[in-house]
């Protein structure tokens, strides 16, 4: 012992294998037994009703029309709150936008969110090889977002740490076994059908398929499925998008969170999107790290573009992530890439919150939470901004649709 009182590591404590490993399985029983605690009494995940006032903002219409649907009995009938308020689950908010959409009305403009018949899910691949970009936090909200909206979303944890997974109430060790993640559709030997790892969430119209650590075997099979095999094998670029594609008319949208780091896996991700999301912490370090991601980004779609991917996107965004507008530095950041990149640049940023650490620390999203147990303000900036960043990205999947409704209807 040093004159610290600290062992020296690899003197009389040595830290091997089965120091690791007895880690690994106190935490992961830890992180079980606080599941439990926080998910009682079943240990999974539900989702809490919707105030009649968040339900009309999901709805675009006012929370009085609501109460008006409610007392003529149009629609499902909410559930009351204290003090004589409504509350509607996610389902009945799916209900009241299909009465909506028929009624029609000036108070009642709905738009039915799904694709356009003759098109394919959009596919939105969320990206950076530097971890802290907030890439988890930008997709489970994203996927959220949409599917309140009524889309039909797919979201893929593509990230071996399967932090995506652990948000939807899944513990990658525990409940995602052998060849139920997106690996075991993917695979070079005997590959499933993806429809076998979908999984449906407490979330209604959202699905996943989860990640766990076995996701590394994509990247250590394939150098080895190149050289051994050639062209008898679907390239490995192509296998992403050949497994999506078998549900691509059952979803909306699917949103791939992407590992942090450019392998077979991110790369097979953007061959398969439609649409690019690089989250950026508007930092310079961070802004330096994107530069080289961005300059292998490119050498490596060219060469897989040269061998006949196809890598044309609808769109490549950069989002602002734990976004501080009162930081000069990042303020300055955040300027110097607009000057750059111009409306590549998302133009609402995610503000980093409290409000999202704290729905972090129970594993929830801030749309799971709601205000309860938080300043009222504080909450409010937070999900004014998520709203406002997954509105753009909205916006920009539907303006994709419409401008290809154009031709659609011609031909027709």
């Amino acid at each position: 012992m040093s004159e610290t009182g600290v062992t020296p590591i690899g003197t009389n404590d040595p830290v091997g294998y089965d120091t690791i490993a007895g880690d690994a399985a106190t935490l992961s029983a830890q992180i079980t037994r606080l599941r439990a605690q926080i998910f009682e009494p079943e240990m999974v995940k539900t989702l809490r009703p919707f105030t009649s006032a968040e339900a009309a903002k999901l709805l675009g219409v006012t929370d009085s029309y609501l109460r008006h649907l409610a007392r003529a009995g149009e629609g499902p009938e909410p559930a009351r709150q204290s003090g004589n308020r409504h509350a509607y689950s996610l389902a009945q908010i799916d209900e009241l936008r299909s009465l909506l959409a028929r009624k029609g009305g000036p108070k009642a403009r709905v738009v039915t969110p799904n694709r356009p018949p003759h098109e394919s899910a959009q596919v939105i691949a969320v990206a950076n090889f530097k971890g802290g970009s907030g890439k988890t936090t930008t997709t489970v909200h994203l996927a959220q977002h949409l599917a309140m909206r009524g889309f039909k979303v797919l979201a893929v944890d593509l990230d071996p740490q399967a932090s995506l997974s652990s948000l939807f109430g899944y513990q990658p060790e525990a409940d995602v076994s052998s060849g139920e993640t997106l690996y075991g559709a993917i695979r070079y030997d005997d590959p499933r059908p993806i429809t076998e790892v979908i999984r449906p969430t407490y979330f209604p119209n959202l699905d996943l398929v989860p990640g766990n650590l076995e996701l590394h075997e994509f990247e250590h099979e394939t150098p080895r499925a190149l050289m051994e095999r050639g062209a008898r094998q679907a390239p490995f670029y192509s296998r992403v998008a050949t497994a999506l594609a078998a549900v691509s008319m059952r979803y909306d949208i699917v949103v791939i969170d992407c590992p942090p780091q450019l392998g077979f896996l991110t790369l097979g991700a953007l061959c398969a999107a439609t649409g690019v999301l690089v989250t950026v912490h508007p930092q310079m370090l961070d802004i330096a790290s994107m530069s080289q991601f961005l300059n292998m980004t490119a050498d490596l779609m060219d060469v897989v573009r040269r061998a006949g991917a196809d890598v044309e996107l609808d769109f490549f965004r950069y989002v602002l992530t734990r976004y501080e507008p009162k930081d000069g530095p990042q303020a300055q950041v955040a300027g110097f890439l607009r000057s750059l990149f111009g409306e590549r640049v998302l133009t609402n940023a995610m503000v980093k919150s409290t409000a999202l650490a704290d729905a972090g620390l129970s594993k929830q999203t801030l749309y799971e939470v709601g205000r309860e147990g938080m300043t009222r303000s504080t909450y409010d900036r937070a999900l004014e901004s998520l709203d406002a960043v997954n509105g753009e990205i909205e916006a920009l999947i539907r303006a994709v649709w419409d401008a290809r409704s154009v031709p659609a209807q011609a031909a027709e």
